[in-house]
């Protein structure tokens, strides 16, 4: 099982996920988002708009994933984009995506 998308689903249950390119992008604009995570097989227009908007706003931002697994991950359908809202969360995950440290 991979550790950084229990991560994910467990900030979710605690209600400190937004996933979609809207909320994910009003989260970010809120100067509320600690991390934000790109599906990898998003398309190059989601990319960009994210690193772009990160990058001003200085906020983390992480390609990783694919569209299903992030979506399965919360619980819900596909999903290009997700914005962990909480720094713990955000700071654990951000922990686990820099080690590399994936399958238990």
């Amino acid at each position: 099982m991979n550790k950084i998308l229990n991560l994910i689903g467990l900030a979710m249950r605690a209600a400190k996920v937004v996933s979609g390119e809207f909320s994910t992008e009003k989260l970010i604009k809120e100067n509320k988002a600690k991390l934000v995570i790109v599906a990898t097989d998003a398309s190059d227009n989601t990319k960009k708009l994210f690193m772009n908007k990160c990058a001003y706003k200085k906020i983390p931002i992480y390609i990783y994933s694919d569209k299903l697994s992030l979506g399965h991950a919360i619980g819900k359908e596909y999903r290009a984009s997700l914005g962990i809202s909480d720094a713990n969360f955000a700071q654990a995950i951000k922990k686990l995506l820099d080690t590399g440290t994936e399958v238990v």
